[in-house]
């Protein structure tokens, strides 16, 4: 299997004519683990809808490309199909539906038909990626994300991206509401992943995270734009010296893009 390749160019997005994203330009490669920071409301959660294919977000211009294909061309299930995945911030409560359903249906929707996994072969693999990630196993029989605690639904999160093995993973604030164990275990379950086949969209507020997995790219995101990239040391800079100083060598004075979804 080829190395992944994910191409984001020029992207402009808007949302009730409101223009959100402005011109973001990103390469991801298989075994890179890039992450985007920047103050809240600059564009980086409408990022992650826009690369899904959120209805509500709009792209006006640009391309994004995994694999040399054309993503704006798929609907959000060809693009899960294709290798995307994206980790929610607020993952959603499915009652009725177990998790383990949930999780077997998606692989098999990933593999294909005729390509569907086994019973006892998902089982086994399903118990053995929980353990990992301690998740109690009596969750598997549990209705989707309910009754979940906010550390809970972000290791399932995570649960699934393992079982399913997206070529790029997009981890949308995965460590917001994480208490220090819980982001531990969270960070690992990423490490553990990271191979040459799979690339990482992280999207965080926090360098906190980026002690447990540390990023190959930084990229900084305001008024739409990623204005600064650099290696791991700049998150650690930006948590000591926050963004004012960055706004000021930029010339920034409203960073402020997002709109509510």
């Amino acid at each position: 299997m080829s190395k992944p390749d994910f191409v984001i160019r020029n992207l402009h997005v808007q949302v009730e004519g409101k223009e959100i994203l402005k011109g973001v330009d990103l390469h991801i490669r298989g075994g890179e683990i890039h992450a985007i920071m920047g103050p809240n409301g600059t564009g980086k959660s409408t990022l992650a809808s826009a690369i899904m294919g959120h209805p509500h977000y709009e792209v006006t211009e640009g391309e994004i490309l995994l694999d040399g294909q054309n993503v704006l061309e798929m609907s959000v299930d060809e693009r899960a199909r294709a290798g995307l995945f994206l980790a929610m911030q607020y993952p959603a409560e499915v009652p009725g539906v177990s998790n383990a359903n949930f999780i077997r249906t998606a692989l098999n929707a990933r593999r294909g038909e005729g390509n569907e996994i086994p019973v006892l072969q998902f089982h086994r693999r399903l118990v053995q990626k929980m353990k990992e990630l301690s998740i109690d196993p009596s969750f598997a029989e549990r209705y989707l994300n309910e009754g979940f605690s906010g550390g809970e639904k972000k290791r399932n999160e995570i649960l699934q991206m393992a079982m399913l093995e997206p070529r790029i993973a997009i981890l949308d604030e995965i460590d917001s509401g994480l208490d220090i164990d819980a982001l531990k275990i969270v960070a690992n379950g990423v490490n553990q992943l990271r191979s040459d086949n799979i690339g990482f969209l992280i999207i965080t507020h926090y360098q906190r995270l980026l002690n447990y997995i540390v990023p190959d790219v930084v990229h900084v995101m305001m008024q739409g734009r990623i204005v600064k990239s650099g290696d791991a040391k700049l998150a650690e800079e930006l948590e000591a010296k926050g963004y004012d100083w960055l706004k000021q060598e930029l010339g920034i004075e409203d960073e402020t893009v997002e709109v509510e979804a």
